[in-house]
C-alpha cells in the first residue's frame, strides 16, 4: 500500500508541471487565435509568453512584435532583460538561423574553405559590393555562399554579369574576375545562360533583401560593407 501511495504522489507531482505546460500551450494557442482574428493580414508563425506579464512575443516571418492580449495592442521595439540582454535581438537571431537553414546553398557560388560561414547577397556592379569582395579576398578563414540580386535600374549591365558568372564552368573564378572589373569596359565572353539567376532572386526575396550588399556572418545579419562589424563577427 505504501508503495502505491508513493507512486500516486509521484504521479501527482509529475502531473502538476505537465498540466501547467499544457495550460500554457493552450493559452498561447488561444492568444494566437485572438491575434489572428484581430489582425487577419498579419502573418506570423507562433506566439509565446514573454517575460513581461500579459505581453506575448509574436514571431513574424522576418520580425518580432509584441502583443498585449488583454488590450489588443500590437507593438514593436526591443525587449531588454534586467541583466542587459536584448531579448528581441536574440529572438531575431533565431528567426534568421531558421531561415538561413532553408537556403539552397548548393545553388550559391561557393568561395573559400574557412571555418566561418558567410552568406552574401550582392550585385557585381555595386561599388559597395566590390568593397566587400575585396575585404573577403583578404580572409582565408571564411567560406562564402554568394547569391546575386542585380539592381537593374542602377546597374544596367549587372544582370548579364550575374548570368555569366552563374553559367561559367568555374563560377568562383568568374565572380572574382567580374568583381575586379575585368569586364567593365569590354564585352563578356560568350556563354550559355543556365537561368540559375532566377533561383538567386528567389533567395534574395526570401531573405527580404532590398539593397546590396547584405551578409550573414555566422548567422548574424550585416547590412552594407560594414567591415568593422564583419571583423567583430568573424573573430
Amino acid at each position: 500500500m505504501k508503495r502505491l501511495v508513493g507512486c500516486a504522489a509521484l504521479a501527482l507531482a509529475l502531473a502538476g508541471p505537465l498540466a501547467c505546460l499544457a495550460q500554457a500551450a493552450e493559452d498561447d494557442v488561444q492568444v494566437a487565435e485572438r491575434l489572428r482574428a484581430q489582425f487577419p493580414r498579419y502573418s506570423f508563425s507562433k506566439v509565446e509568453k514573454s517575460p513581461v506579464a500579459g505581453i506575448y512575443t509574436v514571431f513574424g516571418e522576418k520580425n518580432i512584435t509584441y502583443y498585449a492580449a488583454q488590450t489588443g495592442h500590437l507593438f514593436v521595439g526591443n525587449l531588454w532583460s534586467p541583466d542587459g540582454q536584448n531579448l528581441t535581438e536574440i529572438a531575431m537571431a533565431q528567426i534568421a538561423k531558421d531561415l538561413l537553414a532553408t537556403l539552397p546553398l548548393d545553388k550559391a557560388v561557393r568561395i573559400g574553405e574557412g571555418p566561418h560561414v558567410v552568406i552574401e547577397v550582392t550585385d557585381p556592379d555595386c561599388p559597395f559590393c566590390r568593397k566587400g569582395s575585396q575585404y573577403f579576398a583578404q580572409r582565408k578563414d571564411v567560406t562564402r555562399y554568394v547569391f546575386f540580386m542585380p539592381l537593374a535600374q542602377l546597374h544596367p549591365q549587372a544582370e548579364v554579369k550575374c548570368r555569366y558568372i552563374l553559367s561559367a564552368d568555374d563560377p568562383a573564378k568568374a565572380y572574382q574576375e567580374v568583381m575586379a572589373g575585368q569586364f567593365d569596359n569590354r564585352p563578356l565572353p560568350d556563354f550559355k545562360d543556365n537561368d540559375l539567376l532566377s533561383e538567386h532572386l528567389r533567395v534574395a526575396s526570401l531573405l527580404g533583401v532590398r539593397g546590396t550588399p547584405n551578409y550573414w556572418a555566422n548567422g548574424v545579419a550585416v547590412s552594407g560593407a560594414d567591415t568593422a562589424k564583419l571583423d567583430q563577427l568573424l573573430r
